[in-house]
């Protein structure tokens, strides 16, 4: 089965998320940025959501993060807590 980690920022806007992406391109450190903006409880350590398979996370998220890039931003994504900014730091099959 599927395996991926991930971190996030969740924002309720998305401009918000637009502007902390660009923060991030423009080489801002992810896990700051999930510390101060932030509104999951994930935040408080960078945004890691820790190891998680298909369908433990909301279908928006799972169809990012099991076909998305590793270690490339993904977002903004909405979803029905708000928008993220995803970024997959690994995924196994």
């Amino acid at each position: 089965m599927a395996e991926a980690k991930a971190r996030h920022i969740l924002v309720a806007s998305k401009d918000l998320c637009e502007s902390l992406k660009t923060q991030i391109a423009d080489g801002a450190d992810f896990a700051e940025l999930a510390k101060e903006h932030s509104t999951c409880p994930s935040g408080s350590s960078g945004g890691d959501l820790g190891s998680f398979g298909p369908g433990q996370m909301v279908p928006e998220f799972d169809k990012v993060v099991f076909s998305a890039p590793v270690n490339e931003v993904q977002g903004p994504v909405k979803t029905q807590f708000g928008f993220h900014l995803l970024e997959v730091t690994s995924r196994f099959d």
